[in-house]
């Protein structure tokens, strides 16, 4: 009788000690950076990709990345309205983009920067509507060394507006333009290649004449940004630092 009350005593204290998570979402707005691949595209692979395994399973990843969006493109093809119509209260939305909305020769593309400072507030306003959480990202860097062999920025106009915004707006910001470039410079001018879609020709059926791209990751690159991101969202966000279940290195 003793050990059954005992038993009981115990299973009420965990009950009070561990109450159940909620299940909540995290949406993901961005560039092909970002988005999932079609398989004709492997072995390319967009961060939002090995992000969806490092959760436990109260957290469900919803990724609305799509290649070649801007926030005006974003917009415009209703991808948003996708993401503010099945957002909750308790979610998060991660706002990352840049790589496109720089790009003056797409013009359907091109947003300028006041009509991208406005998109990111309208992002950051429909989602607090909501009661969820927008976090910004500035736009992870593409792989570029001087010649000294030092990696350079290659978003220094929209990583700063970006930057901007969630300084006005007192949003979260995660600066992936910076913490990807100290990845690369790590990794070194030439061993950096190993994180992109680099390939000779003949190397990968999906690409027989060969591929030298300084933009968009492989599978190991991928891995590594999503790795960059969870940690700092184990620094800056304690009620998604504990849905992490796997360890990131510090």
């Amino acid at each position: 009788m003793k050990h059954a009350i005992l038993g009981l005593t115990l299973f009420s204290l965990l009950s009070f000690v561990l109450p159940e998570k909620r299940k909540i979402k995290i949406f993901l707005a961005g560039d092909s950076t970002m988005s999932i691949k079609e398989t004709k595209a492997f072995p390319e692979t967009g961060w939002g990709m090995p992000f969806v395994y490092f959760w436990d399973s109260t957290v469900t990843v919803v990724n609305r990345a799509k290649n070649g969006r801007s926030t005006k493109t974003f917009l415009s093809e209703g991808l948003w309205t996708s993401i503010t119509n099945e957002v909750n209260g308790g979610d998060y939305v991660f706002i990352q983009f840049g790589h496109n909305d720089e790009a003056k020769e797409k013009g359907e593309r091109y947003a300028t920067p006041d009509t991208f400072r406005m998109n990111l507030s309208r992002f950051i306003k429909e989602t607090r509507e909501k009661g969820a959480t927008p976090v910004l990202f500035t736009p992870v860097s593409r792989r570029k060394f001087d010649t000294s062999g030092t990696a350079v920025e290659t978003h220094k106009e929209y990583s700063a507006y970006v930057k901007e915004v969630a300084t006005n707006e007192s949003v979260l910001l995660i600066d992936l333009d910076t913490k990807s470039r100290e990845l690369y410079q790590q990794f070194g001018k030439g061993d950096s290649k190993l994180l992109f879609l680099q390939l000779k020709p003949g190397e990968h059926p999906n690409y027989p004449d060969g591929k030298e791209d300084n933009t968009h990751f492989n599978e190991l690159g991928a891995r590594l940004i999503a790795q960059l991101v969870l940690k700092e969202i184990k620094s800056l966000i304690p009620d998604l630092a504990g849905r992490v279940v796997v360890p990131v290195k510090k």
